[in-house]
């Protein structure tokens, strides 16, 4: 039964992440969009799954919730941060910053969601990845102290996501 499962839903989250996005670009909620949506959530992970050889086990739901809480946090505070230096310091005060950040994590998935945080959250952008993957470059637009922005981002983020993904 679980083998069937498996094999019907390669990558559960996304198929609950496509049903969920189809039915909301439809601007209609109704049960027959939202069949339609888990069909396709259905389809489209089954039809890719040999491009995902490596993919997570799973992920714990709870800390992920937890994660997003706490982004959106981030993203609320950095707004308000952003937005202070954009109309209180001219350019020439601002102090922009290259950051390397080394990465513990080895899943693509989680450094895909650690670098999508990274931009979500003004102030900040994820400029590349080292083609290893072992490094992330940041960009900070102020910061008096890189190493401390390197800092948050480990023991921020990428911490949690090493408890996220399986």
């Amino acid at each position: 039964m679980a083998r069937a499962l498996n094999w019907l839903f390669p990558h559960p989250v996304l198929t609950l992440l496509l049903t969920v996005v189809w039915t909301l670009l439809q601007n209609n909620i109704s049960a027959g969009m939202v069949v339609f949506g888990l069909i396709l959530g259905t389809i489209i992970p089954r039809m890719t799954a040999v491009w995902w050889p490596d993919r997570p086990r799973g992920i714990r739901a709870f800390k992920f919730l937890k994660y997003m809480l706490i982004v959106l946090w981030d993203i609320l505070v950095a707004n308000v941060q952003v937005a202070w230096i954009v109309l209180t310091r001219p350019n020439s005060k601002l102090r922009p910053a290259w950051v390397v950040v080394p990465l513990d994590l080895k899943q693509p998935e989680a450094i895909t969601v650690l670098a999508g945080t990274i931009t979500l959250t003004p102030g900040t952008v994820s400029a590349d990845i080292s083609s290893e993957g072992h490094s992330l470059l940041v960009h900070s637009l102020d910061t008096d102290d890189p190493d401390a922005v390197r800092d948050e981002i480990k023991s921020r983020y990428e911490a949690r996501l090493k408890e996220i993904f399986l």
